[in-house]
């Protein structure tokens, strides 16, 4: 067996550090030793909190106790049987938990490329679910985007949109400085306010309305704003998964301008790759990564915090206090 210890969620409201054992890898199976793991501030916050209808798909996917994470780097330690291509020292990208260790299924590993740091390979996850929102919603070169919500999600989409040549690309959000850490991520223009807030100063940047709206929020409440933000006949992205119903007018605000709601959530990948639809999550995950040791995406500004895995807990009391000082926060599992 080996000991170590893991994150969790015993209740709504509550986190803490446990002691665990893992077992050898079975057949198919890889045994990590966790190097360092990303918070999803707004999966795993939502997760921590119960901040979610009690009837909702939420309901359905959080049970506690909770073991939230599924941003990882670790380094494998024990390979089980008929796993090829791994060896022990390897270093991998993974789903795996905010853990000392994880026990997790080879098919579901990449290599993390030399020269690519850890902190920087942990955002993967995240990268590959805001490049499947730039798909669905059909990003081309040359249209006007808005964000709304500047958070590490919405930071990540920013930059897959400059990448895919879109201008202007705005980032709106009511946090100052996640608005600071947008323009680094290359925004053109930023607006700080609430969506609802924003439809002047967007159709004036934007010649009218955005061809394309991503909401990143989450909340459900800055839906209604994120359609009045889209041009007639424009693409509005819900990338940010919704907790919990809204009030929309479709008539006024959808069905009469013609406008396209899209839904971005992982789970709208393809499971294979087919001549149509090539683009798996293993598949963008690895453009990702390639992308990082080519040195063609940039995350190191987009950390704000860094800290030892043991203090997990303080470090999601932080995020649940005060979410909007932080960034991309970074547990390092190689530290006591």
């Amino acid at each position: 067996m080996h000991s170590g210890y893991q994150t969790v969620f015993p209740a709504a409201g509550e986190v803490a550090l446990e002691a665990a054992e893992w077992g050898d890898p079975g057949p198919g199976e890889v045994l990590l030793r966790m190097r360092a793991t990303l918070i999803s501030t707004g999966t795993e916050l939502t997760a921590m909190s119960s901040d979610f209808p009690p009837d909702s798909a939420w309901a359905r996917y959080i049970r506690y106790p909770h073991h939230p994470g599924y941003s990882a780097v670790g380094e494998v330690i024990a390979v089980g049987e008929g796993v090829e291509g791994w060896r022990v020292g390897q270093r991998a990208q993974s789903w795996a938990r905010h853990a000392s260790h994880g026990l997790v299924k080879a098919a579901g590993l990449l290599p993390v490329p030399e020269g690519v740091a850890d902190e920087e390979a942990v955002f993967a996850t995240l990268a590959e679910i805001a490049m499947n929102g730039l798909r669905r919603g059909r990003v081309a070169f040359g249209e006007s985007v808005v964000l709304v919500g500047a958070g590490l999600v919405g930071q990540l989409a920013l930059q897959w949109c400059r990448k895919a040549g879109a201008w202007p690309v705005i980032a709106v959000d009511v946090a100052e400085r996640r608005l600071e850490i947008a323009r680094e991520s290359g925004a053109t223009q930023t607006i700080a306010a609430l969506s609802q807030d924003a439809v002047a100063e967007v159709e004036a940047l934007a010649d009218g309305g955005a061809d394309v709206v991503f909401e990143v929020t989450g909340n459900p409440r800055a839906i209604p704003g994120c359609l009045k933000l889209a041009r007639r006949l424009g693409r509005v992205v819900l990338l940010g998964s919704p907790r919990g119903p809204v009030s929309v007018d479709f008539h006024d605000d959808a069905h009469s301008r013609g406008l396209e709601i899209i839904g971005a959530h992982n789970s709208t990948h393809p499971r294979h790759e087919q001549p149509n639809t090539p683009w798996t999550i293993a598949r963008h995950t690895r453009l990702f990564l390639d992308w990082l040791a080519a040195g063609e995406a940039r995350v190191e500004h987009l950390i704000t915090h860094r800290l030892p895995g043991r203090q997990a807990p303080e470090a999601f009391r932080m995020l649940l206090a005060d979410r909007s000082q932080a960034m991309g926060v970074v547990l390092d599992w190689t530290v006591d």
